[in-house]
C-alpha cells in the first residue's frame, strides 16, 4: 500500500516545459541583432555567485511496483546573511500523486519556510498556498531527502498517517526520515550542506 494517499479526485495535472524555447529564443534575439553569441561573457558576469548557507533543489519521480505516479520538487534556500536563522529559508515545493501518469489523483504547491541540512541530508518545511484539496490548503508539511547521487531518498511528514492533513501545528523543519527511493533515472537531488555558526570562547 501507498504511503502517500489522496482519498479525493482531481482534475488531470499537466506539465509542460518550456526552457528550451527560451533558450532558443534568447539566441535568436542576440544572431538578429548582430550581437556575437560566441563572445566569452565580460569576467564580471563569470564571477560565481556568494555561496548560500544551504539549499535544496531538484525534482525526482517516486519508485513504485504499481502504475502511480509520484513527483517532489523543490527549490529551497537559505541565503549567507541568514545562515543563523534556518526559519528565513524562502523558496517553492510542490508534489503530485497520481494514478498512472496523466491520470487523476492530488497536487499541492507551497512556500518554504525552513531548511536545515547537514552534508548531504536536507530536512526543510512549507506551507500549502494551492493544491486540489481543499482540506489541506493552509497546513504546513515537511519534507526530509539524502542527497546520494543518483540513488537520492525522501521523506515527507504524512509519511505515517497516509496523507497531508492540512495540519498547521507542525513545527518548521520537522519530517519523516527519508525512507523513499527515487525511480531510476527520473531526477536527482541537490543539498548544499549547513555550515552553523558555533559559539566561541574568549
Amino acid at each position: 500500500m501507498s504511503r502517500i494517499t489522496f482519498t479525493r479526485n482531481s482534475t488531470r495535472v499537466l506539465a509542460v516545459s518550456a526552457a528550451f524555447l527560451v533558450a532558443a529564443g534568447a539566441a535568436g534575439v542576440a544572431a538578429a541583432s548582430g550581437e556575437d553569441v560566441t563572445r566569452p561573457a565580460p569576467a564580471a558576469e563569470q564571477q560565481a555567485k556568494p555561496r548560500e548557507a544551504a539549499a535544496l533543489t531538484g525534482t525526482g519521480k517516486m519508485f513504485r511496483k504499481t502504475t502511480e505516479d509520484v513527483t517532489f520538487t523543490f527549490d529551497a534556500h537559505l541565503a549567507e546573511r541568514h545562515n543563523g536563522d534556518p526559519s528565513k529559508a524562502t523558496g517553492t515545493f510542490k508534489f503530485v500523486h497520481l494514478d498512472k501518469p496523466g491520470g487523476k489523483g492530488g497536487w499541492a504547491k507551497g512556500r518554504i519556510d525552513c531548511l536545515v541540512t547537514g552534508g548531504k541530508v536536507a530536512t526543510t518545511t512549507g506551507v500549502i498556498t494551492d493544491t486540489n484539496i481543499k482540506e489541506i490548503k493552509g497546513g504546513r508539511v515537511g519534507f526530509s531527502v539524502h542527497d546520494q547521487g543518483k540513488n537520492d531518498r525522501v521523506g515527507y511528514s504524512w509519511g505515517a498517517t497516509g496523507g497531508p492533513t492540512g495540519d498547521k501545528k507542525l513545527t518548521k523543519c520537522n519530517s519523516a526520515a527519508p525512507f523513499e527511493k527515487l525511480k531510476k533515472g527520473t531526477g536527482d537531488f541537490h543539498v548544499t550542506p549547513w555550515n552553523p555558526p558555533y559559539p566561541e570562547g574568549n
